[in-house]
């Protein structure tokens, strides 16, 4: 998934794709028309309301033509508690959008819910795309152009489950949309992409949003109230970084049920397209068996990693001590990870993410000539070679670091070499060369033997 960012004043930024924001009350079916639009299952979805919270972008393409599609949550303009909160990243989807697709369920017809929500519509003056959902057949269709009543032109009768109707509405669509500017296409390269990952209510999207500085994450005590990752371009450092917030990792994928399971898929989605994960733990708990499942992950995907040890505000001196002990009984795998104590709510040292961030993107992308990798494995093996087992002592001939992004080394060796010793090469490596922030990988090629 390929997001857009916000923009802080209404309308189109110039050198941008046109943006579409779909809004409706809960459970009418937008993220499903949403998928529909963009052609593949991005956006979390299950028959209940409020499954998504934030406002989410996603890249779409309709008969040549890109836009972005804002997925926003159920959309009530009188509710209250993290419901308002909801609703108020609805009303910001449409202020930075071009247009609007308004989508109603055709089964239900026109509600007070409905008809508020197209006063707001009208009072922002963006051009408006009227979706009858849910429309299954040809007697749903002929109850959908009731919904004319909204006073917002025609209804256009879709399924966003089966399709039905979908082509004639993404042509409207298109119709209210600008067109994008030819720069839009073919981008290259763009910011550092970072994903802030960890278990449910560490505050990953307090985070977000302190760095953002705006309300870019719907934010609750509630444990799981992100469910899409929402990516945001935050301006750090004086540079552009592309932060994505996800949802929290409350257990294994195949453990997980619902929209969670969705969740869990679209999280481990954003680690793999991510350079650097910041991995947040909360510092007042102690370290659980999930924060380590997760720092886990995030080395195995072959990912840059920073730790950050939030709500550092609630941790006293006795709390320090024992964190110190869980760092060096839990964490002693990923002793080469930055570590960085932060206060996401206020804001306390969120600055220090930067040389963090930079110290393990370097990390990442280290590479060592072949001449130099091969004068330290040679001084390693003189001063501790491999031991002898049933009578044989594997060595290694040389060595070549295949790649980068995550350092990736291949020993050429004359038996198989124990994983102990592998472990040994590795920390040798990290002694002489860094590699600061980042997994790294050594393979071995033992040598074939030779047939009689």
């Amino acid at each position: 998934m390929t997001t857009s960012t916000d923009s802080d004043r209404p309308g189109r930024a110039a050198g941008t794709v046109p943006v579409l924001a779909v809004v409706g009350r809960p459970n009418v079916g937008k993220s499903t028309l949403v998928n529909r639009m963009i052609g593949r299952r991005e956006a979390v979805v299950q028959d209940v309301p409020g499954v998504t919270r934030d406002r989410v972008s996603y890249d779409a393409n309709w008969n040549g033509r890109a836009f972005t599609v804002v997925d926003t949550g159920g959309w009530d303009p009188d509710a209250r508690g993290l419901a308002e909160r909801i609703a108020a990243q609805a009303e910001i989807a449409v202020t930075i959008a071009d247009a609007v697709l308004f989508v109603v369920d055709a089964t239900v017809g026109i509600t007070d819910v409905d008809e508020a929500v197209v006063k707001i519509l009208r009072r922002a003056g963006k051009p408006v795309v009227l979706a009858a959902n849910k429309v299954d057949d040809q007697r749903a269709e002929a109850e959908a152009y009731g919904l004319w009543n909204l006073g917002l032109g025609e209804p256009y009768p879709v399924s966003a489950l089966h399709g039905r109707g979908s082509g004639d509405m993404l042509d409207a669509v298109l119709a209210a949309l600008p067109e994008p500017p030819p720069e839009s296409y073919g981008e290259v390269g763009g910011p550092r992409r970072v994903a802030i990952v960890g278990r449910p209510n560490v505050g990953k999207s307090s985070l977000l949003n302190k760095l953002a500085k705006q309300e870019r994450s719907v934010v609750d005590d509630a444990a799981g109230t992100t469910v899409d990752p929402v990516d945001e371009l935050v301006e750090l450092g004086g540079r552009t970084w592309r932060f994505i917030d996800t949802a929290g990792v409350r257990r294994r994928v195949k453990e997980a049920s619902g929209h969670e399971y969705y969740a869990s898929l679209r999280t481990t989605g954003a680690i793999e397209r991510a350079e650097v994960c910041v991995v947040v733990i909360d510092g007042s708990q102690p370290v659980s068996e999930q924060d380590l499942r997760i720092v886990t992950a995030v080395a195995e995907a072959g990912r840059a990693l920073v730790i950050a040890f939030n709500k550092w505000d609630l941790v006293d001196e006795e709390r320090r001590y024992y964190l110190d002990r869980e760092i060096d009984r839990d964490l002693v795998r990923v002793q080469w990870a930055p570590r960085v104590n932060i206060t996401a709510r206020t804001g306390w040292h969120v600055d220090r993410l930067v040389p963090a961030l930079d110290a393990s993107l370097e990390g990442w992308s280290t590479r060592i000539s072949t001449g130099q990798l091969n004068t330290f494995l040679g001084r390693l093996v003189s001063e501790h070679p491999h031991p002898v087992r049933g009578g044989r002592q594997p060595r290694i001939l040389f060595g070549t670091q295949v790649s980068t992004q995550p350092p990736t080394f291949v020993l050429f060796t004359t038996a198989q070499l124990e994983a102990s010793y592998l472990r040994y090469v590795e920390r040798r490596l990290r002694e002489d060369f860094g590699f600061v922030g980042s997994p790294v990988h050594v393979q071995q090629r033992p040598r074939k033997k030779r047939e009689r």
